[in-house]
This record gives C-alpha cells, sequence and structure tokens, in this order.
C-alpha cells in the first residue's frame, strides 16, 4: 500500500510542477503577443 500511495503522490506532484511550467510559459507567451500587437497598434495610428 505505501508503494502505491507514494507512487500516486508522485505522479501528482509531477503532473502539477509540469502544469505549472506549462501556465508560466503560456502567460508569458500571451503577454509578449499582447505587448507587441499593441505596439503595432499604437504605430498605425500615429
Amino acid at each position: 500500500m505505501d508503494d502505491q500511495l507514494r507512487t500516486i503522490l508522485i505522479i501528482i506532484v509531477s503532473v502539477s510542477i509540469f502544469g505549472l511550467l506549462v501556465f508560466v510559459f503560456v502567460k508569458n507567451y500571451i503577454r509578449n503577443k499582447i505587448n507587441y500587437l499593441a505596439e503595432e497598434e499604437e504605430k498605425k495610428l500615429k
């Protein structure tokens, strides 16, 4: 039972860390994309 519980906890922690990393990368990508588009729009208006 202990081995099974340990394996489940390792899987849960690994998936959580992977999900957090993906979230951070996607958030930064979207932020950079929005900033780029905002700068392009600002250049058009001038």
